[in-house]
């Protein structure tokens, strides 16, 4: 969606140093203020780690934070991603299952490693926290865009899609699927730590048949209409199964930061939505 002057926006979906994004979350927040956004959320992986720093920037800076997170689940045999907004950050029980998550990532970590060492590719997994710059906290994770990052500089990819291609991706020969937990599992939780639940850029998946599937079964309140990765047509095509099923429609960039001088997804703002469906986030209802 455009901007207009008329209106406020919000992008709500972007990802910091708490799992692999590359910038602090303080910096998401003052480049969504820059952007003339009135609302960023800060979505990283199964980790909350970063939103209090980010709830302080915008407190400074006048700018609504949504603190969200980004789950990994698996079905139909692939990988779906869950976005929460508005949780309780503090929910023991919740933060003990995004430690269990971020111990599975952990695992497949090691195993794609070793997968890319199987290929003859010089790689470990301390050179690619190494590669973070400074020292891994405990709620942080890496995760293939660290990998990738590592890839590119060594010479083994052109550039960061070209390590998803060529190593990292579902389909690549470097993949490691790990057991997960639905997004049912997902949905539940979210909703158990006071959050409302939106089924994360349902146009990756390449499969309509599973979106139309995991709506019906794990019941998300709403759907990622707008994203860097969706087309004209695509959004069409989910803002017709929003109003089928009648979810919260939402956007966002799912902004990472810049590689190698490209920025993976999308920049923050590419995507966005009126804030006014940050009260129906609140609500858990359309």
């Amino acid at each position: 969606m455009d901007l207009s002057a008329d209106q406020k926006y919000g992008d709500l979906h972007t990802h910091t140093t708490a799992s692999d994004g590359m910038q602090p979350p303080a910096e998401n927040v003052r480049i969504a203020q820059e952007k003339g956004l009135a609302a960023v959320a800060i979505t990283d992986h199964d980790t909350v780690g970063g939103i209090p720093e980010a709830l302080e920037a915008g407190q400074r800076l006048g700018i609504t934070v949504v603190p969200g997170v980004e789950i990994s689940t698996r079905a139909g045999g692939k990988d779906i991603h869950v976005l929460g907004y508005y949780i309780d950050i503090t929910h023991e029980p919740f933060l003990n299952h995004l430690a269990e998550l971020r111990q599975t990532r952990e695992r497949r970590n090691d195993q794609m490693i070793a997968k890319l060492q199987q290929l003859g590719i010089s790689i470990t997994l301390e050179e690619v926290i190494a590669g973070l710059g400074r020292e891994l906290k405990p709620d942080e994770s890496v995760g293939r865009p660290h990998m990738a990052d590592v890839l590119v500089k060594k010479g083994y990819a052109s550039d960061m899609r070209d390590a998803f291609n060529r190593f990292l991706g579902e389909d690549a020969p470097a993949y490691v699927s790990v057991p997960r937990i639905t997004p049912a599992d997902a949905c539940a939780w979210i909703r158990e730590a006071g959050g409302t639940p939106v089924l994360a850029h349902p146009g990756i998946y390449g499969d309509d048949a599973l979106v139309e599937r995991i709506v019906r079964e794990a019941k998300p309140a709403g759907i990622e209409v707008y994203h860097s990765d969706h087309g004209p047509a695509d959004e069409k095509r989910y803002l017709r199964m929003a109003d089928e099923h009648g979810l919260i429609v939402t956007a966002g960039s799912d902004f990472h930061g810049e590689r190698q001088g490209v920025v993976f997804h999308g920049d923050i703002g590419s995507r966005t939505i009126p804030v006014t469906v940050l009260e129906q986030l609140q609500r858990g209802t359309k």
